[in-house]
């Protein structure tokens, strides 16, 4: 299956990461730096799904989760956030905003791809 996944994180390393397993599973994946960066590159395409993270600079996953959700044309993609954070009044928030789902880092590859393909597939 050929999805197409946004995925908004200020982690080089983490941007590697899920680079390399999303491109294992036969996804195209679209990186961002930061919720502005991924708001820009999300003018340019319409995913399948986006993975954000929570604690970014500039913009964070939540007003970045905030940001899509107002805009018509994203309103309906799954949103799964993939944090350090385990914290429930987390969670709440970031389901208030709009998230669809929650993965803690660090992640397991095989249940990252399947998570996307539920809420994506």
């Amino acid at each position: 299956m050929s999805l197409n996944i946004l995925a908004v994180d200020d982690s080089r390393t983490m941007r590697d990461m899920l680079n390399l397993a999303l491109g294992q599973a036969g996804f195209t994946t679209h990186l961002a730096e930061d919720g502005e960066h991924g708001l820009e590159v999300l003018t340019q395409l319409s995913p399948d799904a986006i993975i954000t993270d929570i604690n970014m600079p500039n913009l964070d996953g939540f007003g970045f989760i905030d940001a899509v959700r107002k805009q018509q044309k994203h309103r309906g993609i799954p949103i799964l956030v993939l944090t350090t954070e385990s914290a429930p009044e987390l969670r709440a928030r970031a389901r208030k905003a709009g998230a669809t789902g929650w993965i803690v880092k660090p992640f397991d590859p095989t249940k990252l791809v399947q998570a996307i393909t539920k809420v994506a597939g």
